[in-house]
């Protein structure tokens, strides 16, 4: 469905653009008073067409901030150009007014505010130079109201900050919505297959462990393939985990007790217990907790997200680099940030995180992110993944805060 709808938004695109370019070269080609003879001002009008045409159909390939800006400055020079060689056309100064929409329908923030400030600064030195020059007869459509040409050109930019401002905000609960969307799919997907297989597959399970630990006491085998009993048996014990965790998605607690937890206990309870893992590879836990942070939530849940985010930080780092760990107040939330200096993620990798059975690790299954965004969406929090490969992972979780 995703796909479909960018190939059709691809379509769309194209259709408009050729339109564009139409009306464009018909503008050069016919009823043009320059037309006839080798007018250098209508050669440039010619080359900038082509040179804006080729960049707007190459553009759903480099859809960059850098060709955007590219765009947004060939149409201004465009415009410009077209203002000063065709004094007398009316709609130029509208052209000109407009210039900061290219942005907007980029979706461009920083290219939106760049385009408004760069038009208001070429319309005030097109305006300065025409009066130094004496040419306020040439282009009497600006200079024969100059006071109410500024007025209507101020204006027309304020009602496009507004018209982007709601835009953005449109756009940006729309990503909100589909990312939740996704979200709900993900867990829709993974209850429906644990639902269909967990039982069916640990009944089994059970089974063969029995006999496995019942074989490896049976002092009749010897030591070598008691030792591979005991490796068996590991192996079955990181299959019935998985299950669990399918199991916790699918049938997730109902009636949880909640009550007010204070973060700064929960966090040295939980690193106390992974201390000693750390160790293993010369990970130091370090907590900090600034003033009084309490939370609403249920206490076995909030282990448990802690045991797998700060879990995860230690199997992320490189052995002898620490774990910091901050929770603070910000504003009406309580924020909880674990850092790590590992081998961090790349931009693709961070947009699969949480997706099942997407996984870094040698052995994970990538249950365990999931099962935090689930704990946290259900006490209206958040968590924000942030990370840069080579240069580690900070995890911001952030709870209302409970006086």
């Amino acid at each position: 469905m995703e796909k479909y709808a960018i190939q059709r938004s691809v379509k769309s695109y194209y259709y408009t653009v050729f339109f564009l370019i139409i009306c464009m070269f018909i503008g050069i080609s016919m009823s043009n008073p320059r037309s006839g003879g080798t007018d250098s001002g209508l050669i440039s009008h010619g080359v900038i067409v082509v040179v804006l045409s080729i960049f707007l159909l190459l553009y759903p390939k480099f859809r960059t901030h850098s060709f955007r800006l590219i765009i947004v400055i060939l149409a201004s020079t465009l415009i410009y150009l077209l203002f000063f060689l065709y004094p007398n056309t009316a709609s130029n100064l509208i052209l000109i007014s407009l210039i900061p929409t290219i942005s907007i329908l980029l979706f461009d923030e920083k290219l939106f505010y760049f385009s408004l400030i760069l038009n208001t600064v070429l319309l005030g030195f097109s305006i300065i130079y025409i009066y130094l020059e004496d040419w306020e007869a040439i282009y009497p459509l600006l200079t024969g109201d100059i006071v109410g040409s500024i007025v209507n050109f101020i204006g027309s930019q304020v009602i496009q900050c507004f018209a982007f401002y709601l835009t953005s905000i449109r756009i940006k609960n729309q990503q909100v919505y589909y990312e939740q969307m996704k979200h709900s799919e993900r867990l829709k997907t993974t209850g429906e297959l644990a639902a269909a297989v967990a039982h069916e597959i640990r009944n089994p399970l059970t089974v063969v462990k029995g006999y496995l630990q019942m074989y490896k006491q049976d002092q009749s085998f010897d030591t070598d393939k008691r030792e591979k009993f005991t490796l068996l048996i590991e192996e079955l014990n990181t299959a019935e985990q998985v299950i669990s965790e399918l199991l916790s998605l699918s049938k997730p607690l109902k009636n949880k007790e909640t009550e007010k937890i204070n973060v700064e206990t929960s966090l040295h309870s939980v690193t106390d217990l992974l201390q000693s893992y750390g160790l293993l590879n010369e990970n130091k836990i370090n907590v900090s907790v600034e003033g009084t942070c309490t939370i609403t939530i249920n206490k076995m849940e909030f282990h448990q997200l802690l045991v797998n985010i700060i879990k995860n930080a230690i199997e992320a780092s490189s052995s002898g680099n620490p774990i910091n760990i901050f929770a603070g107040r910000k504003r009406s939330y309580v924020e909880i940030k674990v850092s790590d200096v590992g081998q961090g993620m790349s931009a693709k990798e961070l947009e699969l995180v949480g997706t099942p059975f997407y996984s870094l690790k040698e052995k994970g299954t990538g249950l365990g992110i999931m099962i935090c965004n689930q704990i946290v969406a259900n006490y209206n929090g958040t968590i924000k993944f942030e990370s840069n490969k080579g240069h580690g992972t900070t995890v911001r979780i952030c709870f209302p805060y409970k006086k």
